[in-house]
Formats: structure tokens, sequence, C-alpha cells
């Protein structure tokens, strides 16, 4: 069963995303999430957040206590993801530099084309 965001969870998605950025907003996994470029940079699934990193920043949050990397499925972990502590939602100081982080990383990723329809 697909765990679904609350208001709060999409709430604090919306606050950390910069103004003005190209970011737009879409649902992904019956949640919210955020792509720049055509690319998922971060959303949430239901009241956890997660984020896109190159390999040397997930190396490095995934050596905090509660991250994890982001299984939307049990057995098939998305590699480029992780899923920040829970109690970080509290303290955004710690989350809004990682948010910076994914939404350069994933800028700087190829751009997606929509798709045909």
């Amino acid at each position: 069963k697909i765990p679904r965001s609350s208001k709060e969870s999409e709430a604090l998605l919306r606050s950390l995303l910069p103004e003005g950025e190209d970011v737009t907003l879409r649902p992904m996994f019956g949640n919210l999430s955020a792509f720049v470029g055509g690319n998922m940079s971060m959303g949430v699934y239901g009241d956890d957040l997660f984020l896109r990193l190159s390999e040397g920043d997930r190396a490095e949050l995934l050596k905090v206590k509660g991250a994890a990397l982001f299984e939307p499925m049990k057995g098939r972990p998305m590699r480029e993801y992780v899923v920040v502590p829970r109690s970080w939602a509290r303290d955004t100081s710690k989350l809004k530099p990682w948010v910076k982080r994914s939404l350069e990383w994933s800028s700087g990723l190829p751009a997606k084309k929509p798709k045909q329809r």
C-alpha cells in the first residue's frame, strides 16, 4: 500500500523550494514531488522527505542517524535518492542546505523532454 503525504508534509516541501527557480511540482508515487528540467529532485512519500543527491552527498547524508535510501517499493531502492531524518522536519535550518544541494545536482542533469501523448 502506498503511503499518502499529509498536508503538513506537502506544505514543508513547498516551503523549502526557492522562489523564482525553474522548479515544478507534480504528483509522483501518489504524493508530491519537485522537478527541475523534467528531472525529479525531491519529494514527499507519506511523511518522509527524499532528496536526489550526488554520490558524495548521498554518502555524507547516509551517515546521519535516521537517513536512508529511498525505497518506495520494498527491495527496490532508488539509489540516487535519500530520505532525510524525520526529525529534520522540525528544523528547516538542517534541511535547507541539503535541499540546495539536491536542486543544484538535479539542475545539472540533462533536461528531460515532456512525453508526447
